[in-house]
């Protein structure tokens, strides 16, 4: 039997996965819940287990590769020693190549981004012929942005290069090939139509390939070929390209920089012939002085992994999807602190874990959603959404550069001694990569500790779709006026400040401020008989 291996929802709000690494290649035997692949998304690095005991027999979805939550990306048959998927060959064929005794697999042009279509190989580091090894660089490529080195999936030899250096291609396009084996190597099929088409590519990557040679003589600035085959198309000169102003890493000039130049062009020439005025060739020289070139020395390029581009278009949305206001309130935490320097040894030794302000702090978010459930909500359209349930999301920094916000599930059934742990655990498991699906799914309200690195406060952007997020600053001591019986005085206290995100959409200030307000007086008068 065959069983499809999809790309598995991880998030309320996660749409899509980036394949970052796969364990196994086709051909491999594979037993139940054996790591199989890892995937990437704006919220979790997972991998992936195996369903079933069998044969991972065809592979349809590359590493680095993004795809809708859903998409098969592998198939294992179940029935003993299966046979690797093979396409058959069609009639109407003519010769090209395949593998006699192994595989050959097709690397693609990898997609680098939701908007980015195409990309540009500025340099291959092997030749056909050569042998590879999985995860070995073999190309570099360029987009509008980010240039990145692609690896090896496979181990093998590189069977064939089907584009040049400098030449730009479409998304998925197959760029090169590699055999498995290192046996013999005899021609497969090809249909007529492909033929043809075939031909047609090569003669525009001849005339890509001129272009970029005639611009290296004229130019020290670095164009993509992509960036010069629309400077061409619309008649915008080397001189002219070198006078934009360009948005990209180190000055470089982007598609999109070079559309609204033209885009201007075309409104000046307009303009001009309305006024009766000839024609312009170009735009006037800039009154500022603007370097083009950075100097290599000065700069680093280091492309976003995975992960640091999915959060960017999580907190893109979030910013263009809630509308934001934050309010802050300063808590004095002196009878947690108390409790917490008078018991923290006994409580490890207990417990196995490290007692923190975070389990307090939850269980007063707990109570204060509880009197207040619309912030424990969501909006869908012009309804509001209301949860019966509070799963509540801790975020989690991982390094060098990420967040992760896993959630308690079942949250307001837990006790102190049983967030502790629970919020100890989704840590633990988050840092090493052991977070499963179900982890970051169906959060309600979020919390963000960024105390943790000594900030006093901040503005949290609020995790889609929830309407409110926590931020928890550094509890530090400070002089503060405390009243004793009408009588006035200066004392040195645990304060903390906490700030609320939330979505003005739904909730108001007065809602939030009550929120706040209800966290602070149980924090304050916090009850540690029940920890």
């Amino acid at each position: 039997m065959k069983v499809e291996i999809v790309m598995p929802q991880m998030g309320e709000s996660i749409t899509e996965g980036t394949l970052i690494k796969w364990h196994k290649k086709k051909g491999d035997k594979v037993k139940k819940d054996e790591i199989i692949y890892e995937i990437s998304t704006d919220k979790v690095d997972t991998e992936v287990p195996s369903p079933e005991n069998g044969v991972l027999v065809d592979i349809k979805v590359f590493e680095q590769e993004t795809v809708k939550v859903g998409t098969v990306v592998a198939i294992i048959e179940t029935n003993g020693e299966a046979v690797v998927i093979v396409e058959e060959r069609k009639k109407d064929e003519l010769p090209s190549t395949t593998q006699v005794g192994g595989e050959l697999i097709d690397v693609p042009m990898p997609k680098m981004g939701e908007s980015v279509m195409e990309g540009t190989i500025i340099k291959w580091h092997k030749k056909v012929g050569d042998n590879v090894m999985r995860d070995e660089i073999i190309f570099e490529i360029s987009t509008d942005k980010v240039d990145t080195e692609v690896p090896a999936p496979v181990d093998g030899t590189i069977a064939e290069i089907l584009i040049n250096e400098n030449v730009t291609v479409a998304v998925g396009v197959t760029v090169a090939r590699i055999s498995t084996s290192g046996g013999i190597v005899r021609p497969k099929t090809e249909t007529k139509q492909e033929q043809n088409s075939a031909q047609v590519q090569e003669k525009k990557n001849l005339q890509e390939e001129t272009i970029v040679e005639t611009v290296k003589l004229d130019s020290n600035q670095f164009y993509s070929p992509l960036v010069l085959n629309i400077a061409r198309v619309e008649s915008v000169s080397m001189n002219e390209l070198e006078t934009i102003i360009g948005t990209g890493t180190g000055g470089r000039v982007t598609k999109n920089d070079l559309l609204k130049y033209i885009e201007s062009r075309k409104k000046s020439k307009t303009l001009s012939e309305r006024l009766g005025r000839k024609k312009v060739d170009s735009l006037p020289e800039p009154h500022t002085e603007v370097p083009k070139h950075v100097a290599a020395q000065r700069t680093e390029r280091i492309p976003m992994d995975n992960i640091r581009q999915r959060i960017m278009h999580h907190m893109i949305k979030s910013r263009d999807t809630s509308v934001h206001v934050t309010v802050m309130i300063e808590v004095d935490m002196t009878l947690i602190h108390n409790f917490i320097e008078r018991n923290r040894e006994t409580f490890a030794a207990q417990e196995g874990i490290k007692l923190t302000y975070m389990p307090f702090v939850s269980f007063a978010v707990i109570n204060a959603l509880k009197e207040f459930p619309l912030m424990n909500a969501s909006i869908d359209g012009s309804d509001i959404i209301i949860k019966k349930y509070i799963n509540l999301g801790i975020a989690v920094a991982i390094e060098p550069n990420g967040l992760i916000v896993p959630n308690i599930k079942n949250a307001d059934e837990k006790n102190i001694r049983g967030l502790a742990k629970s919020i100890a655990d989704l840590g633990n498991r988050a840092r090493s990569k052991k977070l499963v699906p179900d982890d970051v799914i169906d959060g309600t309200f979020s919390i963000t500790n960024y105390g943790v690195f000594g900030s006093l406060f901040g503005t949290p952007i609020i995790n889609q779709p929830e309407v409110g997020i926590l931020g928890v600053g550094a509890v530090t001591k400070k002089s503060v006026v405390v009243e004793n019986e009408g009588i006035e005085s200066i004392a040195i206290k645990p304060m903390m400040y906490l700030s609320l995100s939330h979505d003005h959409r739904l909730v108001d200030g007065m809602l939030g401020g009550k929120f706040l307000k209800s966290l602070k007086e149980t924090l304050e008068n916090f009850d540690t008989r029940i920890v």
